[in-house]
């Protein structure tokens, strides 16, 4: 592509702060296919939260509210089971829990605790990234394509996993290649 004056003139410029942001959300799935003016919208939302270790970032069942995405530490997921938490997966920098925050009225399905001595979770509020999306339908229909592609994969994975093995298999074994929005 040839670059004009005209485009370098009025090219949008982004602080190094706001770069080092692009950086990042780009190495998640879910953010991927945005420009960085799509995803400058953005950097206004996203605020930093630091956890401990054992530190509940939500449990299953809790109204979805936020995207997270793990910039530093580990999250363990689990399924309570019982009087039990089962940890079927462990997730680590760049990815993304609670991705179902991209839909409406929808709930936590497992349970996300901090499993390092410190984490350090990037929060993104649902009705931020609703409000993005009532204004730019583009974002939208691009972040709602990656979830649509994240869980078409984890689902044909699942009944992969199950035709191979007649439904004996651990959670963990499947979770091991399991799709969380990276």
């Amino acid at each position: 592509m040839k670059i004009t004056w005209s485009k370098l003139l009025f090219q949008q410029k982004y602080t190094e702060s706001e770069l080092t942001i692009f950086e990042f959300l780009s190495k998640n799935e879910l953010f991927q296919n945005l420009s960085y003016q799509e995803l400058s919208l953005f950097t206004s939302y996203i605020y930093t939260r630091q956890y401990q270790k054992h530190e509940v970032v939500f449990f299953r069942n809790d109204p979805s509210r936020a995207l997270y995405l793990i910039k530093k530490g580990i999250v363990a997921l689990s399924l309570d089971m019982q009087t039990n938490f089962e940890v079927f997966t462990h997730l680590t920098e760049y990815k993304a829990l609670g991705i179902s925050a991209l839909l409406a009225n929808t709930r936590r399905t497992y349970n996300a605790i901090v499993e390092s001595e410190e984490c350090e979770l990037i929060v993104i509020p649902q009705v931020n990234i609703f409000d993005i999306f009532k204004q730019n339908p583009i974002i939208k229909a691009k972040m709602l394509e990656a979830l649509s592609q994240i869980y078409h994969f984890n689902t044909s994975l699942f009944l992969k996993k199950y035709r191979l093995t007649q439904g004996f298999f651990e959670i963990t074994d499947l979770y091991k290649e399991w799709k969380h929005g990276e």
